[in-house]
């Protein structure tokens, strides 16, 4: 597996495995990524402001996309990214790939000047909530401004 950055080629393949790992979830709702204007267009969104966010995606050895992760500024934290939109196929889920999905970020994050990442996610996504817990992240109280209304887990970890 390797990863790289999004391109427009990977937008239709991006969506596609969020909203199905969101629908198994019973995510498909409003309130969650699953009905993001963006979500469609994930390079554009990404790749117009690379000095501050960037999605990765992970892919198989001939280019297939098979998941992926990105970040973006988290408003109104301070030198904080927020880590976004970590989705994986089910052919590769327990691999530990998650794990190295968000050490890239938090790197690229870290690099870009954050000392912070947040996230926003759900109870029906232990599996994740897993990965983000062992890698440091702590659970924090609901934010003001939330993204995502109907999630209801917030983390935050020092980079």
């Amino acid at each position: 597996m390797k990863t790289r950055l999004i391109k427009s080629a990977d937008d239709q393949r991006m969506a596609e495995i969020i909203r199905t790992n969101l629908k198994a979830y019973k995510l498909d709702i409003p309130g969650t990524a699953y009905f993001d204007s963006n979500l469609d267009q994930l390079s554009t969104y990404y790749l117009a402001d690379q000095a501050h966010q960037a999605y990765y995606v992970l892919t198989d050895d001939e280019d297939r996309v098979m998941g992926g992760v990105g970040f973006a500024k988290a408003e109104p934290f301070d030198d904080c990214a927020e880590l976004q939109k970590l989705y994986l196929d089910d052919m590769v889920k327990g691999q530990g790939l998650g794990y190295d999905l968000v050490a890239l970020v938090e790197g690229a994050a870290k690099k870009l000047g954050y000392s912070h990442m947040y996230l926003e996610t759900h109870s029906n996504l232990a599996p994740v909530i897993h990965i983000y817990e062992k890698m440091g992240y702590r659970l924090i109280e609901r934010p003001e401004s939330v993204v995502h209304g109907g999630m209801d887990c917030f983390y935050i970890k020092d980079l």
